[in-house]
């Protein structure tokens, strides 16, 4: 059974959102509206990923904190970026390479014991710039506050861009 469990972002702890300087909408020459999506839009789950239709931050590194609405018994997590052969310029060098899982730090004072300000590594994984745009990665924890930390991209130096991340799993029972 495969039951969809609601989850927010924690924007206080994510990385910076990336912005393009030419604005949008302008009014008498003032810019009114710079276009960005916002880190929520990693886990609003469209069905289709297009263009742009992303949550770009800073850089090559960076952090996406989520809350599930549940503790949950994680299993796998996806990470989904713009297929190569949907990229208008036919490649995805803005696609995370090397991330890594965390249960966040801040949190994990509220249910489990750890002394390190870094947050207990879950796994370590690469997404594949040539293979599937849905890449899933196995995990086996009981946790509700999850970070996402990329290390790298697959050479873009301006920004990084995250399309989906998705934690699997099932409600964990007291």
């Amino acid at each position: 059974i495969n039951i969809k469990c609601c989850a927010s972002v924690i924007s206080t702890r994510c990385s910076e959102t990336y912005r393009i300087r030419s604005a949008c909408l302008t009014l008498f020459g003032f810019p009114l509206w710079y276009p960005s999506e916002s880190p929520r839009t990693v886990i609003q789950g469209f069905p289709v990923l297009l263009p742009g239709k992303c949550w770009a931050f800073h850089g090559v590194q960076g952090t996406l904190v989520i809350s599930l609405s549940h503790p949950i018994r994680i299993s796998h997590v996806t990470l989904d970026h713009l297929p190569r052969y949907n990229a208008p310029t036919g490649r995805i060098d803005s696609a995370p390479k090397d991330f890594q899982v965390y249960l966040d730090c801040i949190f994990l004072s509220q249910g489990m014991k750890n002394d390190t300000e870094e947050g207990m590594l879950l796994g370590a994984f690469t997404y594949d710039e040539n293979g599937e745009s849905s890449q899933t990665f196995e995990l086996d924890v009981v946790y509700r506050v999850v970070e996402l930390r990329v290390l790298s991209n697959w050479g873009h130096m301006e920004y990084t861009c995250l399309y989906r991340f998705r934690v699997h799993g099932k409600i964990a029972t007291s």
